[in-house]
């Protein structure tokens, strides 16, 4: 009994800011309505008789009570010897505290069943990062396996660090900041490599290496600014992160530069699925911000 209550007090504290709303929608309406159409038949009789049963025992009581005392008002089971009304009173507490235990249990298996499904759902968020850099990627090795077979080696090599960080760190809940800004390093290198062409790319770190982080997160917009910056310019393309870690906060800038004649729309799906990420992980606890000017493309996000 008391493991549920310890669990139970976890999952509100996790979910106090939304409980309200997900007990009245989700609990109350499963225990009047799907509770109830999913049952038998039988077992809605018997639970129908039960209650029944249960509301009308102090009802007969005091019916009785005043019919066999002739008084016009009596208190319940005040006539009755000292043990039938302790045992009347003990039936009610146990059947209260049945009620409550049950009820409990519930509402556990609820909150177990929403957590299971928003990591089941942020797995598959994670699934989708990077999927078409890594082809582009496999493309372009195609190309430089028969002309410059070292720097395709080199190039394997980085790709197939970022895939193993990509499918085993990818799948824990948080991460080092150092091994995350290791694998952005590793992706800016491998894009440096892929280009032909100079990209003025500035990664600046001033952090708390310790500190943890969802892993596959930031590149994200990294990956945004090459997308719909680097890739259009011919020429003076940048990309400039900074990555700032003060008390509990962990702040991410970056700017990149883009083509204004493309009219580039960079709110895609891969933006989609990072707001999305932020709402199950960091509820409340993120900033992200966008601004454009001119030519230049900004975006911020803080995690606290």
């Amino acid at each position: 009994m008391q493991s549920y209550f310890i669990t139970l007090v976890g999952g509100l504290n996790a979910n106090k800011e939304t409980f309200v709303n997900f007990f009245c929608r989700e609990v109350l309406s499963y225990y009047f309505s799907d509770m109830m159409f999913n049952m038998s038949r039988r077992k809605k009789i018997v639970i129908i008789c039960f209650l029944i049963t249960t509301a009308l025992i102090p009802i007969i009581i005091t019916v009785f009570e005043l019919i066999s005392t002739e008084k016009e008002s009596v208190v319940f089971l005040e006539s009755y010897p000292a043990s039938i009304s302790t045992l009347v009173l003990l039936y009610y507490a146990l059947l209260i505290g049945l009620c409550v235990f049950l009820f409990t249990k519930q509402i556990i298996v609820f909150i177990k069943l929403k957590n299971e499904k928003s990591k089941t759902e942020l797995l598959h968020l994670k699934s989708q990062v990077n999927p078409h850099f890594f082809f582009n990627t496999l493309n372009n090795l195609y190309g430089l396996v028969e002309t410059d077979a070292k720097k395709a080696q080199k190039l394997i090599l980085k790709l197939s660090d970022m895939m193993r960080y990509s499918i085993y760190e990818g799948e824990k809940d948080v991460v080092t900041l150092k091994a995350e800004i290791d694998y952005l390093k590793n992706y800016i290198e491998l894009h440096r490599m892929r280009y032909h062409k100079e990209i003025d790319v500035e990664l600046n770190c001033q952090v708390d290496e310790n500190k943890e982080v969802m892993p596959l997160l930031f590149v994200i917009l990294l990956e945004n600014a090459f997308k719909h910056g680097v890739e259009n310019l011919r020429k003076n393309a940048f990309v400039h992160i900074d990555i700032v870690t003060f008390d509990n906060d962990i702040q991410f800038r970056i700017e990149n530069n883009f083509d204004v004649s493309l009219n580039s729309e960079q709110a895609g799906i891969g933006l989609k699925n990072l707001r999305r990420r932020l709402e199950l992980v960091y509820p409340n606890k993120h900033v992200l911000s966008f601004s454009v000017t001119e030519d230049r493309y900004k975006v911020q996000l803080i995690l606290r």
